[in-house]
């Protein structure tokens, strides 16, 4: 019976209990491996494109981990475990350099890391909210075939 209800339980309306969360263990592995020396990086498998990147990143700090090591991990070694890190990874003469702007400093609490209000890449600087580029050229965003509209009530339920 305990399998059939167990994520029922936990506080406050959770809905799972403290034993059940996988994360902070995970992260304190992987704050071991770094402290250590040793190579991790971040990655979302797109629940949610963009924010599941600042989720990720914060699992991974909720560890025990520094604010700096987990900005290391999604910049430099997360460049340098995939070979990248002669290309991208640092802000180094001869990479490639896409910046993240925020608003809020990320090594005072990591959840900064959502509050971007641009990006520069390939030269362009772009608004973080609207992806409208401002310079060189300011334009709005052109909306592609991947822009969809949001979905539409075909049934008739009601709420």
């Amino acid at each position: 019976m305990n399998s059939k209800a167990r994520r029922r339980v936990g506080g406050l309306g959770g809905w799972f209990a403290p034993e059940d969360h996988v994360f902070q263990k995970h992260a304190k592995g992987v704050n071991s491996i770094v402290t250590q020396g040793g190579l991790a990086g971040i990655g979302s498998h797109g629940q949610l494109q963009g924010l599941g990147y600042h989720w990720e990143l914060w699992s991974v700090a909720s560890g025990g981990m520094s604010n700096l090591d987990a900005i290391r991990i999604a910049t430099i070694l997360g460049a340098e475990s995939l070979g990248l890190d002669k290309e991208l990874g640092s802000i180094e003469s001869g990479k490639l350099a896409d910046l993240v702007i925020m608003d809020k400093n990320p090594l005072e609490n990591i959840r900064n890391t959502n509050t971007i209000s641009h990006v520069v890449k390939n030269g362009r600087v772009y608004d973080g909210n609207t992806l409208d580029e401002i310079l060189p050229t300011p334009r709005k965003l052109d909306v592609s075939s991947w822009t969809k509209e949001a979905p539409k009530v075909t049934t008739s339920v009601q709420d």
